[in-house]
């Protein structure tokens, strides 16, 4: 069964917030940190994993 990962990112303490969903925590958090995500992360430089919540289904991760 797969699992599935809201989280949230932030630039710094007090700063710019991004949240994601994704199967896979580890690989996302890589992806930003490396900015091999181009967009508003890297634009922003939020990169720091401050929070996250697993869920057993794609559904409750979104809703």
């Amino acid at each position: 069964m797969r699992q599935y990962y809201v989280y949230i990112l932030a630039s710094k303490r007090n700063g710019t917030l991004y949240i994601g969903v994704t199967n896979n925590l580890f690989r996302r958090v890589y992806e930003h940190k490396n900015n091999l995500v181009q967009g508003f992360t890297q634009k922003y430089n939020v990169n720091n994993l401050v929070y996250y919540e697993m869920y057993a289904d794609i559904y409750g991760a979104i809703t």
